[in-house]
């Protein structure tokens, strides 16, 4: 009787958390990865590179970190995720050569993920992207939120929706004006 032998993958590419025809493309590059994660309340970025021994994380940010900056927005939002993008320019060199990897997360056009590499790269990163995957500016900046505010003020859902907003005292028809604020101390 012959034995059959029985091969098992990998098992981060059985629970479906790694994808390494992707991640052995990212490696062959020899650059630093972006790696963008968005979760349910934050979004984090880091800066990681490749090292045998295991990889490196050269700097990490997250949207947490906005609160320092005068931030009273939700951290999962686009606003936050480009503020968030920006906040990299405090330790990573100008003109530092990278790629961006997003690991099992479905890209769309104008999605937070995208908002944060626009952030990345406006703070000096240099990474090769098309700038029609971007969202647009009256995104980036809330605009979107402080018009759907205004559309459901007077409503029940108004409440419900900008709770956290209404908790911190927090207009949310003002988030464009604290977005420029909080930008403006992060370039500063």
């Amino acid at each position: 009787m012959k034995k059959i032998k029985k091969v098992v993958r990998f098992r981060r590419r059985r629970e479906g958390k790694t994808n390494y025809k992707t991640r052995l493309a990212h490696l062959k590059s020899g650059l630093p990865r972006l790696v963008v994660r968005p979760s349910l309340k934050n979004i984090v970025i880091q800066l990681v590179e490749y090292s045998p021994d295991g990889d490196k994380i050269l700097y990490t940010c997250s949207s947490r970190q906005l609160v320092k900056y005068g931030w009273k927005g939700s951290n999962k939002s686009i606003p936050a995720a480009y503020l968030t993008g920006l906040l990299c320019r405090k330790k990573i060199k100008k003109g530092t050569k990278a790629i961006l990897d997003v690991g099992n997360n479905t890209l769309t056009k104008g999605c937070k993920i995208y908002a944060a590499l626009k952030g990345a790269i406006d703070a000096g990163l240099d990474i090769s992207c098309s700038p029609e995957i971007f969202p647009p500016e009256e995104r980036i900046n809330g605009k979107h939120i402080q018009d759907y505010a205004e559309i459901i003020k007077d409503t029940e859902k108004y409440k419900k929706h900008f709770s956290k907003y209404l908790k911190q005292n927090l207009d949310p028809s003002t988030i464009s004006k604290m977005f420029e604020e909080v930008k403006n101390k992060i370039l500063a």
